[in-house]
C-alpha cells in the first residue's frame, strides 16, 4: 500500500472517530444535565456586599500605604467574603484568618511609624505590603496542609514556603488561604475524596477547571485579590478561562518551581510546569510577575512599554481538527474574531491566519514530553511515593465505594500503562517534532508578535463532562511543551452566562507582550463579570 493510501485510510479512519465522539458527546451532554437537575437548581455566588472587594491588587498596596484602608479592614472583608462563598462555591480548603489578620495589625502599626518620604521606598521593596493572598494546596506555605488533594497526605504539612510564598511574603504579602485542586494535579475537574468538588460561581452546574480549579474560583467570586496557580498542561490557564480571570503561564524557567507537589519527575516535566499569577485585574498581573520571577526578572523586559501598533498579530481559530477533541464553540470563535478586529480598527494591525499543522498532534506531544524514563509512573504518583498502587486492586475498591482515589486518577494511571514508552522510536520521533513545532512558531512571533488561540474549546462542562472529552486540555498542553508565555483573557459571558476568552501566547521571553495585549483586551472587553452588587 503506497503511503498516500496510508495516509488517507488514517485520516479517513480519524474522521469517522470524530464522528462517533462528536455523538457521544452530545448524548452524554444530555444525560449530564438530567443527572445535574435532579441533584437541584443551579446557584450562583452570592452578591458583592463590600466595595473594598473591588479594588485590584496594586490598588488595595496603594490605599494601605497611603493609609485610606488598615490591612486589617482588607483582610477581614476578604475573610467575610470567603465565608459568604465557601458554603456555594467549595473553593477553599485550608485558611490562616487567625494569623493573618495578626499579621495585617503589625503592617498597621509599622505604616504608623513611617514618615512620607519612606514610603515610596516601601512600595519598591514590598510592593505587595499588607495585601492578603491565596495559592493552591500543591504550592505549600510553611505549617499549612500541603496534600495535593491525595487522602493518604490528608495530615501532611509544608515544612516551610515554597519560593515563590517566601518571594510574595517578602513583598509584604499576607498569605490567606489555600484552595481546592484535583487529584495530584493532574485532571482538569477541580475534585477529590479529601475536599469535594468546587463549583463554579457563574453556575453551580458547571466546573472551575483543574488543576488550579479553587484558585480560579475564588478570584473570579472577588474572594482574594490575586492568586498564584501553577501550570503543567493548562492549569493555570483553563480555569482563568472557565471562571472569566486572567492567569498567566510564564515562559519556561524564569519562576521557581521549588516547593510544590507533586513536584516535576524529570527534566522535560521540569521545562512543562510553571507557576504564576491568577487574578481579576490585568494590570495586576506584571506586578505579580515581577515579584515571582526574582532574579530572573531582567529577561523579560517587564518594565518596557509595549506599543500596540508595532505588535504583529497572529491567530488561529482551531487546532486544525485533532482527533478526539471537542470543536471550538462558535462563540469563542466570534469573540476571537471581534479581537482581531478590536486591532485592526483601534491600532491598523492586520492579523495573520496561521495554519500550524503540527498542532493537530498537540495530544501527542504533550503526552511524549510528560512521560517517564524509569518506574515513577502514576501508579508511583498515586502512593504518595511510596511504591505502587496495585491498579486492579483500586478498581475493584473504587466500584466498592472503598478507594482513596476518584476514578479519573484511576483511569489516568490506566491509560499510561498504555501509552508511549520513553526512550521508543515514537518517543524520539514525538520530542523532536516538538522542538520543531517551537522553532516554527518561535521564528514566526519572533521579538514583537503574538498567537491568538483558543484557551480551551468549550466554555466551563458540566460536572464530569470531561470524563467524555478528555483530551480537551490539549489547547493549552501545546504551549506547555513549547516553553512559551501565555496569557488567559477573559472576554465576557456566553449565551448561557458562563466566561469566554482567548489565550495570548508570546515569543520566548516576550511575556511582557503577552501582558500589554492583556490589558489592552480588558479595556477593549470589560475583562472580569463581577457578581450583582448589592448596597
Amino acid at each position: 500500500m503506497s503511503s498516500k493510501r496510508k495516509v488517507h485510510k488514517m485520516q479517513s479512519r480519524g474522521q469517522i472517530m470524530n464522528v462517533i465522539h462528536r455523538i457521544i458527546e452530545l448524548i452524554a451532554r444530555k444525560i449530564y444535565l438530567f443527572m445535574a437537575f435532579l441533584r437541584g437548581p443551579a446557584e450562583t455566588q452570592p452578591p458583592l456586599k463590600d466595595l473594598t472587594l473591588l479594588h485590584s491588587a496594586t490598588t488595595l498596596a496603594f490605599k494601605i500605604r497611603n493609609k485610606q484602608l488598615t490591612s486589617e479592614q482588607v483582610l477581614q472583608s476578604y475573610i467575610d467574603r470567603i465565608t459568604e462563598i465557601q458554603p456555594v462555591l467549595n473553593c477553599v480548603v485550608e485558611n490562616r484568618f487567625e494569623e493573618a489578620l495578626k499579621e495585617a495589625k503589625k503592617c498597621d502599626e509599622f505604616l504608623k511609624s513611617l514618615d512620607p518620604s519612606s514610603l515610596q521606598a516601601l512600595a519598591t521593596k514590598k510592593p505587595f505590603f499588607g495585601v492578603p493572598f491565596t495559592t493552591k494546596d500543591c504550592i505549600g506555605i510553611a505549617n499549612m496542609k500541603q496534600t495535593a488533594g491525595l487522602v493518604v497526605r490528608k495530615n501532611t504539612l509544608a515544612e516551610c514556603d515554597a519560593e515563590v510564598i517566601r518571594l510574595m511574603r517578602a513583598a509584604g504579602g499576607i498569605p490567606l488561604a489555600t484552595t481546592n485542586v484535583s487529584e495530584l494535579a493532574m485532571w482538569w475537574e477541580t475534585s477529590n475524596y479529601l475536599y469535594g468538588t468546587t463549583n463554579n460561581p457563574y453556575n453551580t452546574r458547571h466546573i472551575v477547571g483543574g488543576s488550579s480549579g479553587g484558585e480560579g474560583c475564588i478570584q473570579a467570586a472577588a474572594g482574594s485579590p490575586f492568586g498564584i496557580g501553577s501550570d503543567i498542561g493548562g492549569s493555570i490557564r483553563m480555569p482563568s478561562f472557565f471562571n472569566g480571570i486572567f492567569g498567566h503561564k510564564p515562559s519556561k524557567g524564569i519562576v521557581s518551581n521549588n516547593g510544590q507537589y507533586p513536584s516535576a519527575q524529570s527534566e522535560d516535566q521540569d521545562r512543562l510546569l510553571a507557576i504564576g499569577p491568577m487574578c481579576r485585574y490585568a494590570q495586576d498581573l506584571q506586578p505579580i510577575l515581577k515579584v515571582l520571577a526574582h532574579k530572573n526578572i531582567d529577561m523579560l523586559r517587564l518594565d518596557e512599554k509595549v506599543d500596540m501598533s508595532k505588535i504583529k498579530l497572529y491567530y488561529m481559530e482551531d487546532d486544525g481538527g485533532q482527533f478526539l477533541v471537542s470543536s471550538v464553540d462558535p462563540e469563542i470563535k466570534e469573540a476571537m474574531g471581534k479581537v482581531v478586529h478590536y486591532f485592526e480598527k483601534a491600532h491598523k494591525i492586520k492579523a495573520t491566519k496561521l495554519n500550524i499543522r503540527k498542532l493537530k498532534k498537540s495530544i501527542a506531544l504533550w503526552m511524549a514530553n510528560m512521560s517517564c524514563k524509569d518506574d515513577k509512573d502514576f501508579t508511583y504518583e498515586l502512593s504518595n511515593r511510596n511504591g505502587h498502587i496495585t491498579l486492579w486492586w483500586e478498581f475493584v475498591k473504587w466500584m466498592l465505594f472503598v478507594s482513596n482515589h476518584t476514578l479519573i486518577a484511576l483511569l489516568t494511571a490506566a491509560f499510561e500503562r498504555f501509552a508511549l514508552k520513553h526512550g521508543s522510536d515514537e518517543h524520539t520521533k514525538l520530542i523532536q517534532e516538538s522542538k520543531d513545532l517551537y522553532r516554527e512558531l518561535q521564528d514566526i512571533l519572533g521579538e514583537d508578535g503574538v498567537f491568538l488561540y483558543p484557551t480551551h474549546p468549550t466554555a466551563a462542562p458540566l460536572h464530569h463532562e470531561p470524563l467524555i472529552k478528555p483530551f480537551n486540555f490539549s489547547y493549552t498542553g501545546i504551549i506547555n511543551v513549547l516553553g512559551l508565555p501565555a496569557t488567559a483573557c477573559p472576554l465576557g459571558l456566553n449565551k448561557e452566562g458562563l466566561p469566554i476568552g482567548i489565550q495570548v501566547v508570546g515569543g520566548l521571553y516576550q511575556d511582557h507582550l503577552t501582558l500589554a495585549v492583556a490589558e489592552e483586551l480588558e479595556r477593549a472587553f470589560g475583562g472580569w463579570v463581577p457578581p450583582p452588587i448589592v448596597a
